[in-house]
């Protein structure tokens, strides 16, 4: 979700794409929790910041056909590359990288399991690890409460975490519910309503 979110209402009715440049890339990679995604001393490039924006319109196309027939997030709903394209691209994306589960079961505590990687470039890691984060969430049962946000001019993707949930933040239902109002009573004094 997270690098979903990386496109973004920007709070003056415009989008932000975080990752749109290198340094933006950069900073979005050192905003995620401490060596969650990648070591920090990883140096991106134009080459990485392409492959990390290729999973993400790969998985925006994805959530788009997971929310369908609801309409998809209106960021990029009229560029959304093909599903099937889409799909080949994050399978390709996670299969750069092979990985072995290992399970650790120390002598006090639970057991831990943990992908064991022969990969050592730590940028095909990265890649790959966002595009099988994707894969294990599309594949798995939250998808089903995966929803894109309409309230005005929000673009974000969201788990519905509650049966009457429709915006992905308190802030955006109250934008929405503004709208609504404003529209009414416009169309009252307009004569409209």
């Amino acid at each position: 979700m997270e690098l979903v979110s990386s496109i973004r209402h920007d709070g003056d009715g415009g989008v932000v794409d975080d990752l749109k440049t290198v340094q933006g890339a950069t900073r979005w990679l050192q905003q995620q929790p401490a060596g969650s995604l990648a070591p920090r001393e990883l140096v991106v490039d134009e080459e990485l910041r392409e492959a990390i924006v290729g999973v993400r319109q790969s998985v925006r196309a994805l959530f788009a056909r997971a929310v369908s027939p609801a309409r998809p997030s209106p960021a990029d709903a009229h560029r959304l590359m093909p599903a099937a394209e889409a799909l080949a691209h994050l399978n390709a994306a996670a299969a750069r990288e092979l990985v072995a589960p290992q399970l650790e079961w120390p002598a006090e505590g639970p057991p831990v399991a943990r992908l064991l990687s022969a990969e050592d470039d730590p940028r095909v890691r990265l890649v790959a690890a966002l595009a099988r984060d994707a894969v294990d969430f599309l594949g798995g049962p939250e998808r089903e409460q995966l929803r894109a946000c309409h309230a005005p001019r929000c673009v974000r993707y969201f788990i519905r975490s509650h049966g009457r949930q429709e915006w992905c933040k308190p802030s955006c239902g109250n934008r929405a519910r503004v709208a609504r109002h404003y529209e009414r009573t416009r169309g009252t004094a307009t004569g409209e309503g």
